[in-house]
């Protein structure tokens, strides 16, 4: 059943003007449990807690999995066995369901320890051994095998433009700070890992 809070906030998407949606998705975000968010289909492996007893999240991280379409459900799985090892928070499948894996306070594995110096992507200034997996929130999206060029599906897409605004208004994460994996990170050197994912979260704006 739909929760009073996720009501009001879908209620506000079919009358509000767009100011009014985002002061209800911004509430929506710091609740704690498992809420029902209009527009995502959230599998929650753990629940939200206090949002004041989260791990200080200050960078999201965009990634991309070289698994087949199916697979972040079970890389969720086994991320909530095992929060510490390499992976993320947060598992995107290709029919855009969200998979919360872990709980806040856990630090997953993962970044290679933003070791991308050469300004390619972004000003590297600010990222340089700094966007790291100790204070960046890392986000997932399973597809891209076995053209790992592949780009991120539709229903990827629509999941996204909710969930990095959800993110943001839950940890107070600027939006300069949304990164793809291969701004901050020497990676495959065949595509460019996350980086149309955190080019539209720049070009949505706030």
């Amino acid at each position: 059943m739909m929760s009073r809070l996720a009501a009001a906030v879908f209620a506000a998407l079919l009358v509000a003007p767009a100011a009014a949606v985002e002061a209800e998705l911004a509430k929506l975000a710091r609740a704690s449990g498992t809420p029902d968010i209009p527009g995502l289909k959230i599998v929650w492996l753990a629940p939200w807690g206090d949002v004041r007893n989260a791990h200080p999240w200050r960078n999201i991280i965009v990634h991309q999995t070289e698994g087949p379409a199916g697979s972040a459900r079970g890389g969720a799985q086994a991320q909530a066995k095992n929060p510490t090892r390499r992976g993320v928070t947060v598992w995107v499948e290709t029919d855009g369901t969200v998979y919360w894996a872990v709980a806040e306070n856990h630090v997953p594995t993962h970044g290679d320890g933003a070791n991308r110096n050469d300004n390619k992507y972004i000003d590297n200034k600010p990222t340089y051994r700094q966007v790291v997996r100790d204070n960046s929130i890392g986000v997932e999206f399973a597809g891209n095998y076995p053209d790992v060029a592949t780009g991120p599906t539709e229903a990827q897409v629509a999941a996204w433009k909710i969930l990095v605004k959800i993110l943001r208004a839950r940890y107070d994460i600027p939006l300069e700070r949304v990164y793809a994996h291969n701004w901050v990170d020497y990676k495959d050197a065949r595509y460019c890992e996350g980086c149309w994912l955190a080019t539209l979260a720049r070009m949505w704006g706030e």
